[in-house]
This record gives C-alpha cells, structure tokens and sequence, in this order.
C-alpha cells in the first residue's frame, strides 16, 4: 500500500531496543513536528475548508501522540531529552518538487513530502511492533502504525485533490524513488528515522 521502495533492516529494530530512552525521546519530537507540519499547511491553505478541518484533527492527533509517547518516558522514569535533528526530513524537505512554483504545487509538494514522512513512520512502527520484546512497546507501535497509514492516505488523498492539473501520481513516484535511495544512508541509529 505504501509503496516503498526499500524496506528497513529489520536489524534496526534490535538498535533500537538498545536505547529505549533515546528512540522515545526522538519519537516524541517527531510528534511534535507532525503536528507543526499540519498546522503549517492549514496557515498557508487556509481556503480549503475541508483540508483545514481534517488536518486540525490530524495535528490534534499528533500532539496526542506526542503527549502518549511524553507520557510512557515519564513512567519509565525517563526524561524528555532537547528535541533532535531529523537529517532525513531535511534532505526530503529540500527534494520537496519545486514545479512551476504556483501555490498550487506549493501545497501538492507539501502534502507528498508529508505523505512520505507518514509512511516511512508506518513502515518502522509495524517493524517495531512486530520486532521488539517490550510487549508494551510492541502494542503501542502496532497502534501508532495503524493512525499513521490513516495520516498517510489523508496527505495523498489531497495532494490528488487539490493538484487537478499537477500530475500527482508522477510526482508522487519520483518522491518515493528519491526517499529509496535516501532511506540506504539511515536506519543505523535509534532514532524513528535515522
């Protein structure tokens, strides 16, 4: 469904179980910037209304996440560390399409990128909760995984939507052709996306 082109090692599972702490820590700053993401793209497109109401809900549901995720390090009895880089986000925000510049495309990058952010957290939280021992943990990603594929479609849903005259499912196949070949430089941290 998401269509990936490279899946993660599923090594990285057993890396991340080395420090649970830190892949906490790291998950709940993604949250938190899932949920900036969202309330960005409201700011900027604020006259679709039915993207504004459905990506309230989405930001709604990752400052939950990030309040869920703040929530199992203080029973741990661990601390919420200073929020991290997230490099892979970086390179594909900057690999975001830059077509003909309208704000047409503007929002149709935006939501890909988005997308794209969504699925490969999809696809490391089903690893996760199929690959580490922490029955805890184990359930708390199959859940996340589930809400982060509904974010996904959200995200792809409108960039169709709203890029009527944007060839869509191109762009889209040259994103995830791009984040394949990025996504071979991480996976070697415990990190969500490193």
């Amino acid at each position: 469904m998401l269509g990936l082109k490279l899946a993660t090692d599923p090594r990285w599972a057993a890396l991340v179980e080395s420090n649970i702490e830190e892949i906490l820590t790291d998950h709940a700053w993604c949250e938190q910037k899932a949920a900036t993401n969202a309330i960005t793209i409201i700011t900027l497109n604020s006259e679709h209304e039915d993207l504004v109401t459905d990506l309230l809900i989405l930001a709604q549901e990752e400052l939950e996440h990030f309040q869920m995720v703040h929530e199992l390090i203080k029973k741990r009895g661990y601390k919420l560390g200073r929020e991290r880089k997230d490099s892979y986000v970086n390179e594909l925000f900057k690999h975001k399409v830059k077509q003909g510049g309208s704000r047409q495309q503007g929002l149709v990058s935006r939501l890909l990128f988005s997308a794209m952010i969504e699925a490969r957290s999809c696809e490391r939280f089903k690893l996760l909760s199929e690959k580490i021992k922490d029955s805890e943990l184990s359930k708390f990603y199959h859940d996340l995984m589930i809400s982060e594929a509904g974010h996904y479609t959200t995200f792809i849903g409108f960039a169709r939507k709203y890029g009527k005259d944007i060839d869509v499912d191109q762009q889209w196949q040259d994103l995830l052709k791009f984040e394949g070949e990025l996504i071979q430089k991480y996976g070697k941290k415990e990190t969500i996306h490193g």
